[in-house]
């Protein structure tokens, strides 16, 4: 029997009864490959509406798809035995109305097959988040710097260091919280501003560029191992290179190919 077949998966209230306790490791996840690779090792994997960057090539998540969100959700949901699998809202698919995200919702969670869902914002979607959890659809929040409203922010700098702007997310958090969201990322906020915050509020709470005081950690995966290389924010860590490598594998490989070593007499089929 395999390690993941003898795992449980967690889900939304476990993840919520973590507050306080262990550490929650989170990670994100777009492919069935690395799913299988981390899901042992994790407590929750994210698909983010970080593969705008990661495998689309885009400039910012504004431009992320509901059908792309489902195409990765369910390659990630179909591959994961123990972690906790959410998947995100892309942006302009629940901001309009309660209704609209429960119908995103639905849709996201019947085709994927996840756990939940993740939305960003605060006291603004406080009343979208208690509709959605009311109907049986977990909501992970997601406030302080929050990637799909970039534009409106005027772009990715950190979040909370002006007393009203810090005021702002506090209260933000406690709205979140009070809708019934199971976790609440915080990103790229102060350090004291996601330590207050994860001080108080009952949700636990999931932090990227915030504190080592948070729940649980998050980063992306493609940032932790080193194979996004495009940008590379202060919070991130590298625990892996290995874009390097694979630079390196498909230069040899090509070397052989056009030099006629490959394949060899072990690579091909006799009469």
């Amino acid at each position: 029997m395999t390690i993941q077949a003898q795992m449980k998966r967690l889900t939304p209230p476990a993840i919520r009864a973590r507050k306080g306790g262990e550490p929650i490791v989170c990670l994100t996840s777009y492919t069935a490959s690395t799913t299988r690779l981390i899901d042992p090792h994790v407590d929750l994997i994210l698909v983010g509406d970080s593969l705008a960057m990661t495998i689309y090539g885009l400039d910012s998540t504004v431009g992320v798809t509901v059908d792309m969100m489902i195409a990765h959700g369910r390659a990630v949901a179909r591959s994961a035995a123990h972690a906790c699998v959410v998947v995100d809202l892309p942006f302009g698919s629940y901001e309009e109305s309660p209704a609209q995200a429960f119908r995103t919702a639905a849709r996201v969670m019947a085709d994927t097959g996840c756990a939940a869902v993740k939305l960003e914002g605060g006291t603004e979607m406080a009343e979208t988040i208690r509709f959605l959890t009311a109907r049986g659809v977990p909501v992970m929040a997601h406030i302080g710097l929050t990637p799909q409203s970039v534009n409106a922010l005027g772009g990715y700098g950190v979040r909370g260091r002006k007393p009203e702007e810090a005021a702002a997310i506090l209260a933000d958090a406690l709205a979140v919280d009070a809708a019934g969201a199971f976790s609440v990322v915080i990103e790229k906020t102060t350090e004291s501003l996601s330590r207050e915050m994860t001080e108080r509020i009952a949700a636990p709470t999931i932090g990227i560029g915030a504190s080592v005081a948070c729940d649980g950690q998050i980063l992306v995966i493609d940032d932790a191992i080193g194979l996004f290389t495009a940008f590379r924010p202060k919070f991130v860590k590298r625990y892996a290179e290995i874009a390097q490598p694979i630079a390196a594998a498909a230069q040899a490989y090509a070397a052989e190919v056009r030099a006629r070593q490959f394949p060899g007499p072990e690579h091909v089929f006799g009469p």
